[in-house]
């Protein structure tokens, strides 16, 4: 994979020009996106700045996010070369630092459940997961050293974990969601996806304008870590299991203290209320396209709008307020916790390009707008990755945690 720190590092050394550093990702892109799928437009002959501390650093924007110069087209005949006139603000803010937005990458029809055509880079066999298809298979495939998802339910987490990239899920509206086409305004929330967890700690340190975010030492010397198996959401498979244990091992190796953590009954419920936010506001988002162009939404989202009409306001209300006593309640876990671990997904991959998997391990932390970090696990085989959560706002800790597990594993 390309990493954006070390790319950074060999240009600040004088040993790459900005310029060549974006030539080495068109070329990638070239030898392998073909098998891959994962881009869906990109800018021939960009603009490269020279200075800038992300200069040299090529993106993928996810195809719901804005961008003036390339068409967003959400994964949808709908919109097929539509052409906004503005950037979104997280692409004015790459552009400001110097990142060169080079590609848009595909999702799944405007965040939702259908799968884009993108493969998986380890076995094109499975899924790369989503929404954030393109997204993760780039990064994954060393096509990209940083590029932008968006998380509803699980669309930053279980496809990175998927194709074994880090990614993090930042604190709810950290990153402005202005021009990204919206789903759930009270869910949709903007990730980074890199090679590791340094890349994208730099990454978001910059973007957010936090530098603080980017400090290795944000994580107490003796971390307390919840393991939390979030039993609610149904068994992982064996393989999932174990990485989670690996991961926790790693952990106490390096001097966190890991104890089991069984949430109270209220997450369970607050659980089992987000697909009602979020589909109550999803009609609402996607009035137009269900009223104009009904027939032109796909197999699974089409229905889900569908079913959606039939939600009433009395039941969208109710499940916020408990949502909000959820979030109530994790300020009390977090009183004895520092970080969160559990599950990125079940399992792996599934085979099979008509599903992207199952989100079933993150749409709570997503509800709760917390930060999720997702942090691969070595192995054989197809990927898997453990999350990383950590208090609202706190997301330079989240990556703190993951980033002393990922030192810990890479040791064995």
């Amino acid at each position: 994979m390309l990493s954006l720190t070390e790319l950074r590092t060999r240009i600040n050394e004088g040993r790459l020009a900005p310029r060549q550093a974006v030539a080495e990702v068109q070329a990638a892109i070239a030898e392998r996106d073909p098998i891959i799928g994962a881009i869906v437009s990109s800018d021939p002959e960009p603009i490269v700045p020279e200075e800038g501390p992300l200069a040299g650093i090529a993106v993928g924007i996810k195809d719901i996010i804005d961008t003036a110069h390339l068409p967003t087209q959400m994964g949808s005949p709908i919109y097929r070369g539509w052409q906004p006139r503005a950037d979104a603000a997280i692409v004015s803010r790459l552009r400001s630092l110097g990142a060169v937005p080079l590609v848009k990458t595909a999702t799944t029809a405007f965040a939702g459940l259908d799968p884009a055509a993108t493969v998986n880079p380890h076995d094109h066999g499975h899924t790369p997961g989503g929404s954030s298809s393109g997204t993760a298979a780039a990064v994954a495939a060393g096509m990209l050293p940083l590029a932008l998802g968006t998380q509803t339910g699980g669309s930053v987490i279980r496809p990175a974990a998927f194709c074994g990239v880090a990614a993090i899920k930042a604190s709810f509206r950290l990153l402005p969601t202005v021009g990204v086409k919206t789903f759930s305004w009270a869910l949709d929330t903007l990730g980074l996806f890199g090679a590791s967890i340094p890349d994208i700690a730099r990454a978001l340190a910059l973007i957010a304008d936090r530098p603080e975010i980017d400090l290795a030492d944000d994580a107490p010397r003796a971390s307390r870590i919840g393991l939390c198996l979030q039993g609610f959401a149904g068994e992982a498979d064996p393989d999932a299991a174990e990485a989670l244990s690996r991961a926790a091992r790693a952990a106490e190796a390096a001097g966190a203290i890991v104890t089991d953590l069984t949430l109270p009954d209220a997450f369970a419920r607050a659980w089992e209320l987000h697909p009602i936010i979020q589909d109550f506001e999803a009609r609402q988002a996607l009035a137009w396209e269900y009223a104009n162009h009904r027939e032109a939404l796909p197999i699974l989202l089409g229905p889900q709008l569908d079913r959606a009409q039939a939600l009433t306001a009395a039941q969208y209300d109710a499940a916020r307020r408990e949502a909000h006593h959820a979030r109530r309640q994790l300020k009390d876990v977090f009183g004895e916790f520092d970080a969160i671990l559990t599950y990125s997904a079940p399992g792996r991959a599934p085979r099979g390009l008509t599903s992207t998997g199952d989100a079933r391990f993150n749409r709570l932390w997503t509800l709760m707008g917390v930060p999720c970090v997702n942090l691969p696990v070595p192995g054989d085989g197809l990927p898997l990755g453990v999350q990383i959560i950590a208090r609202f706002g706190r997301d330079g800790q989240a990556l703190a945690v993951a980033r002393s597990i990922e030192t810990a594993l890479a040791r064995g």
